[in-house]
């Protein structure tokens, strides 16, 4: 009987400040896939600047930084996705490196980098809705490209009160509700 592969993840958040909570989600929530069985790797947008899409940059040719985030989403059967919320939504990096994902390039068809993957979206922010209308919006928007999303997202509130120093999420009750996301996330890429 041969041994079943590892499920691969990706985990990313949409924020480019350094210091992100939604990095340090991401951050825990790529750990518990780890220990959960799969193999993960954590993609910093800050180390992928990309430019707003544009047809007429895409016809002038595909942004290097744009190919190498199609190349690792290929390799991905899931997300996990931690969305900060900016004004009730996504934001505008977020949006648009899917914008730009999801673009057929003679390599990849249009969506093809989102259909079937499996996808857990959470978010964290200093205020009692913890991101929630944000992952709203970012379900509307993956949904349509094929992407099966875990049936709970994960909103944690006061996000200046959860991690520790290091980044650790140490609140007990969002720890185990991230993990619950997590590990049904890897279960449902298994079957």
């Amino acid at each position: 009987m041969s041994e079943q592969r590892k499920p691969r993840l990706l985990a990313l958040a949409g924020s480019l400040r350094q210091d992100s909570f939604n990095r340090h989600l991401a951050a825990n929530a790529a750990q518990m896939a780890r220990d959960a069985g799969a193999e993960v790797t954590e993609i910093n947008l800050r180390d992928y600047p990309l430019p707003i899409f544009d047809e007429d940059v895409e016809a002038a040719g595909i942004p290097d930084n744009v190919r190498t985030l199609k190349d690792l989403f290929a390799t991905a059967d899931g997300l996990l996705i931690a969305s900060p919320e900016y004004n009730g939504s996504v934001t505008a990096a977020l949006k648009n490196l899917i914008d730009w994902v999801s673009r057929p390039d003679g390599q990849f068809d249009r969506a093809e980098l989102f259909q079937g993957r499996r996808a857990a979206l959470f978010a964290t922010s200093p205020g009692g809705l913890g991101g929630m209308r944000g992952l709203n919006h970012l379900r509307d928007i993956l949904q349509p490209l094929g992407t099966w999303i875990t049936p709970t997202m994960l909103a944690v509130p006061g996000s200046t009160n959860v991690f520790d120093a290091d980044g650790r999420l140490v609140d007990e009750g969002s720890a185990g509700q991230l993990r619950s996301v997590v590990e049904q996330t890897v279960a449902e890429i298994q079957l």
